[in-house]
C-alpha cells in the first residue's frame, strides 16, 4: 500500500509472500494488468504522494483511487482533505483507507477513530466503501502478526468491521496479501461472503492466488509504481458497476 513511512525491507516481504502464495491453495486471479484493458484503472495514495496531479492522473485514465487517511490512532494524513477532494473534483471515484496496527489498540477503537477521521461512506456513486488495510507489521520484522494468535487477530478484523458498519452501514472493503492472510488469520473464511477483497499482488508473471474463502477479488493492487500516483491497481468489473459498488447497489 502506498504508505508515509515504510521501512525497506517491506519490499523484500512482499516479494517473498507474493512467492510462497504460489504454492497456496485458493482460487486464483483471472487476469493480468496486461490483458486487462478493458477494466477501470485506479491508485492509492498516501501523504508520501502529498500534492496529487487529480486532472493528470484522469488523463492517464485513472477512475477511482483510494486515499489514505489514518493509522492505528495516533496518525491522521496530512494531506488528506486535499486528496480526497481533489480526486472528488477531478471525477474520480475515492475512498478512504485505514492502516491497522492491531497491536495497539482494538478494532473498534482504530474504526472509530477512522471513521472519524475521513472514513465515512455516503451512497452518492462516487464514495468507495472504507478500505481496512491490513498486512505485515512493518515496525517489527519478527512480529509480522503483530504477536496476536490467529484467533485474536480474525476477532481484531471482526470488530474493526463490525464498528466501520455500524458507523457508516457498508462492510469495508479487505486489503491484504494471500500469504498474509493465510498465516496470521489461519486462513480464515469469516468474511469472505461478504467482505470485497483488495488483493495485493504485484507479480506480472502469473495470477498467483487469493486468500482462503475469496473466489474472486474486487481490487487487485498489481504494482507499487507506474502511470499514476501511487499504486496501480485495477477494478474487477464495468465502469458502471464501479459506479454501482460505490453506491452499495
Amino acid at each position: 500500500m502506498a504508505r508515509d513511512h515504510a521501512p525497506s525491507r517491506r519490499r523484500a516481504r512482499i516479494a517473498a509472500a507474493a512467492l510462497a502464495a504460489l504454492t497456496a491453495g485458493a482460487s486464483a486471479l483471472t487476469a493480468l494488468p496486461a490483458s486487462a484493458t478493458g477494466l477501470p484503472r485506479g491508485h492509492d495514495v498516501s501523504s508520501h504522494q502529498k500534492d496529487v496531479d487529480w486532472p493528470g492522473a484522469r488523463a492517464k485514465g485513472a477512475r477511482f483511487v483510494y486515499v489514505k487517511a489514518t493509522e492505528s490512532t495516533t496518525y491522521r494524513n496530512p494531506y488528506f482533505g486535499r486528496q480526497y477532494g481533489g480526486a472528488r473534483s477531478a471525477g474520480l471515484v475515492r475512498g478512504a483507507y485505514h492502516f491497522a496496527v492491531p497491536n495497539e489498540s482494538s478494532g473498534a477503537t482504530q474504526a472509530a477513530y477512522f471513521v472519524r477521521n475521513g472514513g465515512g461512506w455516503r451512497a452518492d456513486g462516487w464514495t468507495l466503501p472504507p478500505a481496512l488495510d491490513i498486512e505485515y507489521d512493518p515496525y517489527d520484522e519478527k512480529q509480522e502478526c503483530y504477536g496476536l494468535s490467529r484467533v485474536r487477530m480474525v476477532a481484531w478484523i471482526k470488530a474493526f468491521s463490525d464498528e466501520v458498519q455500524r458507523e457508516t452501514r457498508r462492510l469495508p472493503v479487505i486489503y491484504t496479501t494471500t500469504h498474509w492472510w493465510n498465516t496470521c488469520t489461519g486462513g480464515s473464511s469469516a468474511f469472505a461472503a461478504d467482505h470485497a477483497l483488495w488483493i495485493a499482488r504485484h507479480s506480472t508473471q502469473d495470477t498467483g492466488s487469493l486468500p482462503s474463502g475469496w473466489s474472486s477479488w474486487t481490487f487487485w493492487q498489481y504494482d507499487t509504481s507506474g502511470l499514476l500516483p501511487g499504486d496501480q491497481n485495477l477494478f474487477n468489473g464495468s465502469p458502471a458497476r464501479l459506479k454501482r459498488f460505490a453506491r452499495g447497489s
